[in-house]
């Protein structure tokens, strides 16, 4: 299949080896440890019992969800940001502003992305995660990848406002 000049990769953020094995083995080993505590040590009341259970769930779950998405990258072309998926982020045209102050609500070692339309809802732990209008990306990713993908970002939307 012939690609499209639009097409081309511009920049890709993957996450670090060594920061997803701590992720995603952190959060791991925190379910474990809740699941043992509930069996090996029974709580006095059956709430506490049940909290134990369903938070060591909650944490193994969300350790294979993050597994899952960081084995995934980010990858911006001149007319989208998206998963190596395929999964759309935000097309280039949506973006209102990038904004990687470190007062910005944003996951570690990453930027914001205030976009000019509210979108659904997407979540995928490690990586990137959209809520309305914001869609952050980082988590396990290299900041100087972020930093990079974040100002070629900054550039494409000033050339669009000329």
């Amino acid at each position: 299949m012939k690609k499209r000049p639009d097409d081309e990769v511009l920049a890709i953020l993957s996450a670090s080896i060594g920061r997803r094995f701590l992720g995603v083995g952190s959060l791991g080993c925190l379910g474990l440890f809740l699941l043992y505590f509930a069996f090996a040590q029974p709580a006095d009341t059956a709430l506490a019992q049940g909290f134990l259970l369903i938070a060591g769930v909650g944490a193994v779950w969300l350790a294979d969800k993050m597994r899952r998405a960081t084995s995934q990258s980010i990858e911006l072309t001149s007319c989208e940001l998206r998963t190596s998926h395929g999964e759309q982020i935000a097309r280039l045209d949506e973006i209102d502003a990038v904004d990687r102050s470190i007062f910005a609500f944003k996951p570690s070692n990453g930027f914001l992305i205030r976009l000019k339309s509210s979108r659904e809802i997407r979540w995928r732990p490690g990586l990137w995660w959209r809520f309305g209008r914001r869609s952050c990306i980082g988590g396990v990713t290299p900041g100087s990848h972020a930093k990079a993908m974040s100002e070629i970002i900054a550039v494409m939307l000033l050339e669009q406002n000329k």
